[in-house]
């Protein structure tokens, strides 16, 4: 091998030493994490295992907690103490919450169905807008949103998370039915079972 060759060699096993070959590694896919769905209803509390009795559902059979004080949209503030002798929707929400935004269309239709002003309806629904991130706690983005998303029914801010820890929160969405005594009867996490909700406020309205 001539002294060129041998430069050669020497050349590319430095080089291989410092720079070794790339390697190429196909991506990866993420799954999203979602809110697993939980339904629990009075009737099943008895048989109720450890992997139901999360924070939301043990309020069932008690007392719904008052609403702290916030901001309101379509609507003048509202008390539960006040709403007694209604059926009442809350859902904890959050506008940059994908799994919330799935719910929505179902939550307009419940409210043109049972809610709306002019049926003179018995279910009052409330969302309880607990924001995640900080540019949801502007009001005025709240406001477009509502606007956006077609929202008619109240929704009130709950910006320092008083009406969320009161009632002991962990996920969004979430939807409670109390019945017309204030008592929690129902109990929804997640998205899906709007037969079963839907079912569940239609035999609190029908109760005295």
């Amino acid at each position: 091998m001539n002294t060129m060759g041998i430069f050669s060699a020497l050349l590319l096993c430095v080089s291989n030493l410092f720079y070794p070959a790339v390697e190429t590694v196909e991506p990866k896919t993420i799954p999203m994490k979602t809110v697993q769905t939980e339904t629990v209803q009075t009737e099943m509390r008895s048989g109720a295992t450890s992997h139901d009795q999360t924070d939301e559902t043990n309020w069932i059979g008690k007392s719904a907690p008052e609403i702290s004080e916030g901001k309101w949209i379509n609507s003048k503030p509202l008390k539960l103490s006040e709403l007694r002798g209604k059926v009442v929707l809350l859902e904890f929400w959050t506008f940059g919450c994908y799994n919330c935004r799935n719910t929505l269309p179902q939550m307009n239709a419940w409210y043109k169905k049972f809610s709306a002003p002019n049926f003179n309806s018995n279910l009052q629904m409330i969302g309880i807008h607990t924001p995640e991130f900080s540019r949801e706690k502007n009001f005025e983005s709240l406001g477009r949103e509502t606007a956006l998303l077609e929202i008619k029914y109240p929704v009130v801010t709950d910006n320092d998370n008083k009406t969320w820890n009161t009632y002991n929160q962990q996920y969004w969405p979430v939807v409670y039915l109390i019945d017309k005594k204030g008592v929690i009867r129902y109990a929804q996490i997640g998205e899906g079972r709007y037969a079963e909700t839907e079912a569940m406020i239609e035999t609190l309205l029908k109760e005295n």
